[in-house]
């Protein structure tokens, strides 16, 4: 009997985790406006996913969640750094400038 009581507070204690952890994803403001972040602050945002997923303890359903708005991070880094790419020119042979 003591070990179903220990289970179900474990459950519980789990659920709470992943309910604050939820909350805290929906306050955060940098997590709807992935495109409105600077690169170093989407890579700073990144990080701090990355290592909000490392807990082994953390819900499926939240580890989902995280890796979602990763994803949605990378996407927007990888639009900025393609822009500036865009914006990079070379000095040709002829002196002129080409795209890079």
């Amino acid at each position: 009997m003591a070990g179903k009581g220990a289970k179900k507070n474990s459950d519980i204690r789990s659920d709470i985790k992943a309910d604050e952890a939820a909350a805290d994803i929906k306050k955060d403001p940098d997590t709807a406006s992935a495109g409105e972040l600077s690169l170093e602050e989407s890579f700073e945002k990144l990080d701090s996913l990355l290592e909000r997923m490392e807990d082994r303890e953390l819900p499926l359903e939240e580890a989902f969640s995280l890796y979602q708005q990763g994803l949605e991070l990378m996407k927007s880094c990888n639009e900025k750094i393609d822009t500036v790419e865009k914006q990079i020119l070379v000095l040709n042979g002829d002196g002129g400038f080409d795209e890079f």
